[in-house]
């Protein structure tokens, strides 16, 4: 397994995604890879990957490439986990890889019931201005919504052809017509780049993603004569609740931070969160933070202390016992605060580039 620069967290959730790889037959990911490997890829969030040494060559090489995600415009408001496919995102266009971004209008209405209509608004009033704001550049980065890619919709009943019921349920865990559907678009969203120009591409995603890329270089081996490049992926950890549970979600709002959020809120969750520290202060100094339990901490670690030798400094006075529970809450909240802050006033700026944005439409 890669040396990981600093890994405080225990075996838990590490052996949650050690299973998730041998069961999907995943790579663990090597940041050595790559250039200049961004906080996600340095610190071992970006666990695994599949087709990555390709994606790597390309950079390398200078060789035609392409990134792409999508916006599922569902709610009012984004979180973490979509902050991490951005910055992933931001990573790859850096480094020369065509970016496209497809809002899922038509899986919205299908999975979540939101009409075509209201989920292009929640679109361009917030999510695409939210992803500008956490570093997509709209000038390099060609956009769509579902229903207008006629291309894709064509792809998508092709390939429908090329996987069974059965075949889908084993990979899905059902095989609803909507979700069939659902998926088999996504499979000609993440193609749709080659349609033109056949190049490696890499999809950013969450591990609940996964079952999307297996399907697409699955049905990418079933078509090989379109000689399409078998799609990659890069894999990030859930940002964990700050109760301690494995996954931020909705259904725990008192743990979970959206963004944006307001400062205080953020705050108020922050000091209620799981801590490593001792139950007394002479124990705590004596035997130092258990860091590998401590929700704030690990919030610091994924997304609020971009430099490395500032978190080696905090995890070591916090693991040392040097610093109390209450000083790394402070230190985390002046953080997001200040994160928050910027946060909405980016999206704000953004909001002015919506209407300058190359929009796909077939």
């Amino acid at each position: 397994m890669m040396k990981k620069i600093i890994d405080p967290w225990g075996s838990t959730l590490i052996d949650d995604y050690n299973k998730l790889i041998q069961d999907f037959h995943l790579e663990v990911f090597d940041s050595k890879l790559f250039p200049g490997p961004n906080r996600l890829m340095r610190r071992g969030i970006v666990f695994s990957g599949i087709g990555m040494k390709e994606i790597a060559n390309a950079i390398k090489n200078k060789k035609p490439f392409y990134v792409l995600s999508g916006i599922m415009p569902s709610g009012e408001k984004i979180h973490f986990g979509n902050k991490m496919v951005v910055e992933m995102m931001s990573y790859f266009q850096k480094h020369g890889g065509e970016t496209y971004i497809l809002i899922a209008d038509l899986e919205a209405e299908a999975t979540r019931g939101i009409t075509l209509e209201e989920a292009k608004n929640r679109a361009l009033e917030f999510h695409i201005p939210a992803y500008i704001a956490l570093g997509l550049d709209p000038k390099k980065t060609t956009f769509y919504f579902q229903s207008e890619n006629i291309e894709v919709m064509h792809a998508a009943y092709k390939y429908s052809k090329k996987v069974t019921a059965a075949q889908f349920k084993a990979l899905y865990g059902s095989n609803d017509p909507e979700r069939m559907f659902a998926a088999l678009t996504q499979v000609g969203d993440i193609l749709y780049p080659q349609f033109k120009k056949r190049m490696p591409g890499v999809i950013p995603v969450g591990p609940d993603q996964c079952p999307h890329i297996l399907l697409s270089r699955d049905i990418v081996n079933r078509i090989k004569k379109e000689n399409f490049f078998l799609p990659a992926a890069t894999f990030h950890k859930y940002t964990p609740a700050l109760n301690g549970n494995f996954k931020m979600s909705k259904s725990m709002p008192e743990s979970m931070i959206e963004l944006p959020e307001d400062p205080k809120s953020a705050c108020k969750k922050i000091m209620r969160a799981i801590s490593g520290g001792r139950e007394t202060l002479e124990e705590h100094r004596k035997l130092g933070a258990e860091v590998e339990k401590d929700m704030t901490f690990e919030l610091l670690k994924q997304h609020l202390v971009e430099e490395d030798k500032e978190l080696e400094k905090i995890y070591k006075a916090y693991k040392s016992g040097k610093m109390t529970t209450g000083e790394l809450k402070k230190i985390a909240c002046e953080k997001i605060t200040k994160f928050m802050i910027d946060l909405k006033e980016k999206i704000e700026e953004a909001k002015k580039e919506v209407p300058k944005l190359k929009f796909i439409k077939s």
